[in-house]
């Protein structure tokens, strides 16, 4: 997929429209789910997705292909988001950058889900976390990011965003354990 991004962004650096309607068609499902966990209000997520596809076509120029377009595209995503949302900045900066954590993806909450009655459970406590959290689960295991992309996306040091992971996921630990109890 990462290449064929490559090439639709060479085609519509050039101003082949179709080559990015083939970018939005392919990163919007994405986008949207970014900015609904971010946000939490489906208009709003839409109004971001809307917006941040607007940004990226005028800004499509300037785009160098240092990291991958999807990268590039939910940075866009998240900038939006921190202009609506002032306290997730904050939030996300909270976590601290000397709380550095080696979180295994093994210990990872969503991806051991079996049944469904604790899947939605378990996305019903997703929309209850803080916006912060929500957000970094999101790029996580929706969008699947690495560790490394999404400290890239939200301009924040590895260990912050591991270590907001980590919370996240010990929060839906404790819920989990509180249901089966």
């Amino acid at each position: 997929m990462a290449d064929q991004d490559s090439v639709l962004v060479r085609q519509a650096q050039k101003g082949d429209t179709q080559a990015f309607e083939s970018l939005v068609v392919e990163h919007q499902q994405f986008v949207f789910n970014l900015a609904l966990r971010a946000v939490g209000d489906p208009r709003e997520a839409e109004d971001v997705a809307q917006e941040s596809f607007v940004r990226a076509w005028l800004a499509l120029p300037n785009f160098r292909g240092q990291s991958q377009f999807r990268t590039w595209l939910y940075r866009i995503v998240t900038n939006l988001c921190y202009n609506r949302l002032p306290r997730l900045r904050r939030d996300l900066s909270a976590f601290g950058e000397d709380q550095v954590l080696d979180v295994p993806d093994e210990t990872d909450v969503v991806a051991n889900v079996e049944t469904n009655q604790t899947r939605k459970f378990l996305h019903a406590q997703i929309d209850n976390l803080p916006e912060s959290y929500r957000l970094l689960i999101s790029l996580r295991y929706q969008q699947e990011l690495s560790y490394e992309e999404i400290a890239q996306v939200l301009s924040l040091p590895l260990g912050t965003v591991k270590t907001g992971l980590f919370r996240a996921k010990e929060r839906l630990r404790e819920k989990l354990e509180e249901m089966e109890e």
